[in-house]
């Protein structure tokens, strides 16, 4: 099943999606806050990227943020979970209508529809593929674009229908997992794509049941690169690491540099690192050929450690032990 999500990836993208309760939106919102859990704020963090003019606050946790008057007078919340039962979101939807803020819901189905339906909240249904939430940012961010709508960014995306290549994300996946095997992959990129090198980490964790790390340019050059200047006695706890820098020829120059000073100093001390390149014909192209670069990347590792790349057992255990 996951290797069809992968493969039809930018299928997605030609889901138009419904607002239900719709009269009871309102006006157009100064911004934003997008309550969700792991895979399913995952879209919210790309939008970001996109779209830096949208004002988007992200809340993952139990419950809802400080809020001045003015977040509470112009602002939409909107619940977000592909499952419909992320105990941390439901918080926050009972929160926020406890709260009378304008609010909306994003989900796939679960108790969060249930409540939308019950209150007459707006919601937008996502197709119910019975695919991990990670899998789902196609259908996720068109939702969002359409809660605040967003039209001529809708109608950009939209075309990643039939412009992205998921075979050429595919084949620069399968050279990277070679390289990988048996290591740790560590991710940086910039800071403004610093969504990008998260998604590699989660799907990575995820789908490929590996431990993975990222961090992000320039910070990490005022403290987590000195964790790597190993010495005799702390060579064998770095050796088990492998960089991959994600570079973009739109990142700052001085993060550029940056990013070359670093990989000549990390191979200089004879570690593994390698460059991936963001590519695509604009900002959304290069965005989500990122995404499922990493999510082939994911499934490929998966299968290199003979792992079960769909389901999340461990997440799924610590769900029951948390009603215990």
């Amino acid at each position: 099943m996951i290797l069809e999500n992968i493969k039809s990836f930018n299928k997605q993208f030609g889901y138009i999606p419904e607002i239900k309760n719709a009269e009871r939106l309102g006006k157009k919102y100064k911004k934003y806050f997008v309550c969700g859990m792991g895979g399913s704020h995952l879209s919210a963090d790309l939008l970001k990227i996109w779209r830096p003019d949208i004002d988007i606050v992200i809340w993952n946790d139990y419950g809802i943020p400080y809020l001045s008057k003015e977040d509470k007078e112009n602002s939409l919340f909107i619940a977000s979970s592909y499952s419909g039962n992320t105990e941390e979101t439901i918080s926050a939807f009972i929160k926020i209508k406890e709260a009378n803020l304008p609010l909306a819901v994003v989900s796939s189905g679960g108790e969060l529809i249930s409540l939308a339906k019950s209150f007459s909240v707006p919601y937008i249904l996502l197709p119910n593929d019975k695919m991990q939430p990670r899998m789902a940012l196609g259908y996720s961010i068109k939702a969002l674009l359409t809660l605040m709508g967003e039209k001529k960014s809708l109608e950009e995306i939209s075309k990643l229908e039939f412009t992205l290549s998921t075979k050429t994300c595919g084949e620069v996946a399968k050279k990277l997992s070679k390289k990988l095997n048996g290591f740790v992959p560590i991710i940086y990129s910039s800071f403004r794509n610093e969504a990008l090198a998260q998604n590699w980490k989660i799907v990575l964790n995820e789908t490929g049941k590996i431990p993975a790390f990222y961090n992000v340019f320039p910070e990490l050059n005022h403290n987590e690169m000195t964790g790597f200047d190993s010495k005799k006695n702390t060579q064998k706890l770095s050796s088990k690491f492998y960089f991959v820098i994600l570079k973009d020829s739109e990142d700052d120059q001085r993060i550029i540099k940056r990013m070359n000073i670093l990989e000549k100093l990390l191979k200089l001390k004879k570690f593994n690192i390698i460059s991936v390149n963001i590519n695509g014909k604009n900002r959304i192209e290069k965005i989500f050929s990122s995404i499922n670069t990493a999510q082939w990347l994911a499934f490929y590792t998966s299968a290199l450690y003979k792992g079960e790349p769909e389901q999340v057992p461990m997440v799924e255990d610590f769900k029951k032990m948390m009603t215990q």
